[in-house]
């Protein structure tokens, strides 16, 4: 009996050892109670603020700036032009072509005010859109920010906040130590933003007769010159020139009617101590130059009718063998610019020392002329067309085709800096530009191109 039992039950354990198995699979369903993320109207609202900030930009602001500038400038010459009409109309030739300078000023501001005013209207229209969208993407933004379940946008913009409040706080207790005084090249109007032009474009009393030559405002007149002009032409080979001619008013200069006629330095020309090649500027009643066949500096008296002379640097490079060019052609005996600015006078030159780059020194007055302090920059002079100041800041221009030039290069004398990129456009109405003389009066930058005389406005900010 004993032996009955125990087979059955270990053929029962066989049995069940050579069963297959079978797996078992455990499922389950997850249900997300939370909408998809609509990636979608993210998208659309990103294109929508990027098209938003294309049709907003800083040109759009420049134009209407420069359009108020160009107002601005033109009504007080209008005004000052009738002026002068009542006074001097001798009936005949000068009142008929005062006349005619009065209704070309006329329809030029005429044309003004319509631009004016169909850029405010387009403006205005544009103000209107863009407002629209502004609430439109708001609105959108709000909406797409209850898919943060975690309160991630929340919190960064609370760090944000956070961050702020810390920053006042610390300059609150640590406040900034301002200079006593402005740097030499801390500029009153801002900074340098762009040009606007050409606002005057004449061929005067010579057309097409002096290539080569300069012309400009001097910024330290006497009380009864302040709205005269200067222009020197070279007379002699295009390379020299030996008087300066004075106009008592735009209008006078455009017209060709030189009242105060030539202040002559010498009958000779060329001579010792006459003007060799275009860039000149007048300054104090004075105009400096480079002097005839020397690597210096001449100052001439238009009072006193005297010269004084400033000696530049030894290896100093002159008679036409430091000249500004571009890739056609070179402009002959440029190798000294002087320029002017709301500081003084200034001479831009290079030296073998340097290995031909510009160099930059400030021009001390004086019963004595003297040299007062040098900067050395890293551009070539031959890979430049013309410089001028403005604000303690060399500017350097290149060509770019016979209808533009480039505003490519600055070197602010109070900080060091030097930039290559400033990209600044000079739309030109003649291929070349033979001097270029910024005016702190008037903030207006004087070219002389092809015997043409042209001046641009340039805008601060």
């Amino acid at each position: 009996m004993m032996l009955y039992t125990i087979v059955p039950l270990c053929v029962l354990f066989t049995f069940t050892q050579q069963a297959p198995s079978h797996e078992v699979k455990c499922m389950c369903e997850l249900i997300n109670s939370e909408k998809a993320f609509p990636h979608g109207k993210l998208s659309t609202a990103e294109d929508n603020a990027s098209k938003c900030n294309s049709k907003i930009t800083p040109q759009k602001i420049l134009e209407l700036e420069s359009l108020l500038l160009g107002l601005e400038r033109r009504l007080p010459q209008l005004q000052e032009d009738v002026s002068m009409l009542e006074k001097e109309d001798d009936g005949e030739l000068y009142g008929a072509l005062s006349l005619q300078v009065i209704e070309n000023e006329m329809m030029d501001i005429k044309q003004l005010i319509d631009k004016l005013n169909s850029t405010t209207q387009g403006h205005r229209h544009l103000t209107t859109d863009t407002s629209k969208q502004l609430e439109d993407l708001r609105a959108e933004m709000q909406e797409l920010e209850r898919y943060d379940t975690m309160q991630v946008v929340k919190s960064v913009q609370a760090n944000h906040r956070l961050k702020t409040d810390l920053d006042q706080c610390r300059n609150g207790l640590h406040p900034t130590i301002q200079p006593t005084g402005p740097p030499q090249g801390n500029c009153p109007h801002g900074h340098f933003l762009n040009i606007t032009g050409p606002r005057v474009h004449t061929a005067g009393e010579y057309p097409n007769s002096y290539k080569y030559g300069a012309w400009g405002r001097d910024p330290k007149p006497e009380a009864s010159k302040k709205n005269w002009y200067w222009l020197v032409l070279m007379t002699s080979s295009n390379k020299y020139s030996n008087y300066v001619r004075l106009y008592s008013s735009l209008s006078s200069l455009i017209v060709g009617v030189s009242v105060p006629g030539n202040v002559q330095i010498n009958p000779s020309n060329p001579t010792t101590n006459t003007i060799q090649g275009p860039n000149v500027v007048l300054y104090g009643e004075a105009l400096y130059y480079n002097c005839y066949n020397k690597d210096a500096v001449c100052r001439f008296n238009l009072t006193t009718k005297t010269v004084t002379t400033l000696q530049l640097p030894k290896g100093t490079r002159f008679n036409s063998k430091g000249n500004f060019c571009h890739l056609d052609e070179c402009y002959p005996y440029t190798d000294l610019d002087l320029a002017t600015d709301e500081s003084g006078v200034w001479v831009i030159y290079t030296t073998t020392q340097n290995f031909g780059n510009l160099v930059l020194s400030k021009v001390e007055e004086g019963e004595q002329l003297t040299l007062g302090q040098t900067w050395h920059t890293q551009v070539y002079k031959q890979g430049v067309t013309n410089t001028f100041m403005a604000c303690g800041v060399l500017y350097a221009t290149r060509y770019i085709n016979k209808d533009m030039e480039e505003i490519f290069y600055s070197f602010d004398t109070v900080t060091g800096v030097e930039k290559f990129n400033i990209a600044i456009f000079i739309h030109k109405m003649s291929p070349n530009i033979h001097s270029l003389n910024y005016s702190p009066v008037d903030h207006m930058l004087h070219a002389y191109c092809d015997s043409y005389m042209v001046s641009y406005k340039v805008m601060f900010g």
